[in-house]
C-alpha cells in the first residue's frame, strides 16, 4: 500500500496548476488539486486576462460606434454606456470559459478537487480546511496578487485593483491609474474609450518598461491622442479619501508636487507573489518576497516539490505558467529531466495598437552585449492595414551579426496574432529566406512579416554588382525612367 494519499498534489487552480493536474492524471497518477478560491481558473480567468479582454472588446466596439463617420458611415449619436451591463457581459464570458475549468471536467479527468486554503504540515502533507492530505510530490502554483505600494494614506483610502475593476456598478466619471504597465495601459484605454477621464501616473520615463522606447511610444501617443493623460517619471507620494472621490499628490521629475482628483483610483504598479500562509517553512522550501526559488526543472529547494507560474518569480504570463506546469509534470510524473527554455517566450499587451514581442528586443540585446542589426516595416505600407483604418505602428526585426534571428517586436493591429508566425519560425528554426519567399494571401496584415524578412535580402539581390552581372550576361539596358537613366 502506498505511503502517500496521492502521487501528486497541486496547490493552485490557475493555468500552471491545471496543466500539471490534468496531465498527471491522464498519465495515470492519482492527483489532488487544492484551490483557495470558490472556483477553478485562477486570477487570469476571473480577474485578469479574460475579463480584461472582454472589457477591451466592449470599449473597442463602443469606440467604433462613436467614430462611425471615420469609415464613411453615418455619424451616430451614441448614448453613454451602462457599465452594469458591461459587467454582466464580462461575467457571462467568464462563465462560458469556466466550463473548461470546472470541477466536473477535472473530476472526469480523474483529479480530486478540494477547495480551501492549503498549508504544508510537513514536506509531504498539506492541510486544507479541516482535512489533511499527503502526496509523494507537490506542485505549488499559487500565483500572484496586486502589489500595494507603501504610499501615505493609501490604506485609509478606498481603491481598486484588478479584482474589483471589472465588476463596478457604474462607469466612473474619472479614474486615476497608478502604474503604466500592461494592466494600467489596457485599462486606461478601455475606460477612456467608454467615456471616463483617465490619468496615468508612472514612475519610469516610459510606459511598458521592458519594451523598447520607440515601440512603447507608439502605444503612448495613440492613448494620448484618445484623451488619456500621462505623468511619466512621476510618483504618487500621498493619497487622500475625499468621501466619494480621492486625491493623489504627485511629485513630478522637477520636484514640483501637483494634486489630482478622481472618482476612482486603480492601483496597478505590479504583482506580489502568493507565498504567505503556505507553511513553506515546515516543508523546507526556500522562498523570499520575490518568489519561490526554482531550478531549470521547476524544482524548489525540496526536489520533490515544484513551483510554477507567478509564484516562482519568473515571467508573469498565463502561457508561461502553463508551459512551466508542463515542465514540472514531465519531471514529477515521467521522471524525465526536461528543462525550461525561455528563449522564445512571447507576450502581448492588448491595447489598440497591440504591442507583441518574442525573443530579444534592443534593450535586452544591449544588456547582454550582443551585436545586432534592425529591419523595420511600417503598417502604413500594408494595404490591409490601410483598408481597415489601422495603419499605426511597425514591425521591428533584430538580427545577430551572423544574420541569426534574435527577436521580433510588433506594435500594430492584431500584433498578438501576427507574432504567432514568428513564434513558429523561431521554434521551428525556419530560415528567414523561406519566410521571405513564401506566398502570403493578399491583402493581409500577415504580409508585413514577409516584407520585413524580404528587406534583409533586398540590398544583396538588387545590388549594383548583380545589375552589372546581368547586364553583361543578358544585355539588359537599364532604367527606362527616372533621374538615374543611362
Amino acid at each position: 500500500m502506498s505511503k502517500y494519499d496521492f502521487d501528486l498534489g497541486v496547490i493552485g487552480g490557475g493555468a500552471g496548476g491545471l496543466t500539471a493536474a490534468a496531465g498527471a492524471s491522464q498519465l495515470g497518477a492519482k492527483v489532488l488539486l487544492v484551490e483557495r478560491e470558490p472556483s477553478l481558473g485562477g486570477d487570469c480567468l476571473h480577474f485578469g486576462c479574460v475579463p480584461s479582454k472582454a472589457l477591451i472588446a466592449c470599449a473597442s466596439n463602443y469606440s467604433r460606434m462613436k467614430n462611425a463617420a471615420d469609415w464613411g458611415l453615418p455619424k451616430v449619436a451614441v448614448p453613454p454606456p451602462d457599465f452594469g451591463k458591461i459587467a454582466l457581459y464580462i461575467k457571462g464570458v467568464i462563465e462560458k470559459i469556466q466550463k473548461h475549468d470546472s470541477v466536473e471536467r477535472f473530476c472526469g479527468l480523474g483529479v480530486q478537487v478540494q477547495f480551501g486554503k492549503a498549508s504544508f504540515v510537513d514536506e509531504h502533507k498539506v492541510s486544507a480546511g479541516e482535512k489533511s492530505f499527503s502526496a509523494k510530490k507537490w506542485v505549488i502554483a499559487t500565483g500572484s496578487s496586486a502589489f500595494i505600494p507603501p504610499i501615505s494614506g493609501l490604506e485609509q483610502t478606498p481603491f481598486l485593483t484588478n479584482r474589483e475593476i471589472f465588476s463596478l456598478p457604474s462607469l466612473p466619471e474619472s479614474l486615476i491609474i497608478l502604474g503604466g504597465g500592461p494592466i494600467g495601459v489596457e485599462m486606461a484605454q478601455a475606460f477612456c474609450r467608454l467615456g471616463t477621464k483617465v490619468t496615468v501616473v508612472e514612475m519610469a520615463g516610459q510606459i511598458l518598461g521592458p519594451e523598447d522606447p520607440d515601440m512603447a511610444d507608439i502605444v503612448l501617443e495613440t492613448l494620448r491622442n484618445e484623451g488619456v493623460e500621462f505623468y511619466l517619471s512621476s510618483r504618487a507620494v500621498k493619497v487622500e479619501d475625499l468621501k466619494g472621490r480621492c486625491r493623489v499628490t504627485v511629485e513630478k521629475p522637477s520636484g514640483e508636487k501637483i494634486s489630482l482628483a478622481a472618482e476612482k483610483l486603480l492601483v496597478a504598479v505590479g504583482r506580489s507573489v502568493n507565498v504567505q500562509n503556505l507553511g513553506l517553512e515546515k516543508a523546507g522550501v526556500n522562498f523570499s518576497p520575490r518568489g519561490i526559488g526554482v531550478d531549470n526543472r521547476c524544482r524548489t529547494s525540496q526536489p520533490h516539490i515544484f513551483a510554477v507560474g507567478d509564484v516562482s518569480g519568473g515571467y508573469q504570463f498565463t502561457h508561461a505558467a502553463g508551459y512551466e506546469g508542463g515542465v514540472a509534470l514531465v519531471n514529477a510524473v515521467m521522471h524525465l529531466p526536461r528543462k525550461v527554455d525561455y528563449t522564445w517566450m512571447p507576450w502581448c499587451t492588448y491595447t489598440d495598437p497591440e504591442l507583441a514581442s518574442v525573443g530579444l528586443n534592443e534593450k535586452r540585446a544591449k544588456a547582454t552585449g550582443i551585436d545586432y542589426s534592425i529591419f523595420e516595416e511600417k503598417f502604413s505600407n500594408n494595404d490591409r492595414s490601410l483598408a481597415g483604418g489601422g495603419a499605426t505602428g511597425k514591425i521591428k526585426l533584430l538580427l545577430g551579426s551572423n544574420s541569426k534571428l534574435l527577436g521580433v517586436q510588433i506594435a500594430g493591429p492584431h500584433a498578438g496574432e501576427l507574432i504567432n508566425q514568428w513564434v513558429a519560425v523561431a521554434n521551428g528554426k525556419v530560415k528567414l529566406s523561406t519566410l521571405a519567399s513564401a506566398i502570403h494571401p493578399y491583402p493581409t496584415l500577415g504580409e508585413i512579416n514577409k516584407r520585413v524578412a524580404g528587406a534583409i535580402y533586398a540590398p544583396k539581390l538588387y545590388s549594383g554588382a548583380i545589375k552589372k552581372t546581368l547586364k553583361v550576361l543578358f544585355g539588359l539596358k537599364g532604367r527606362a525612367c527616372g533621374p538615374d537613366m543611362q
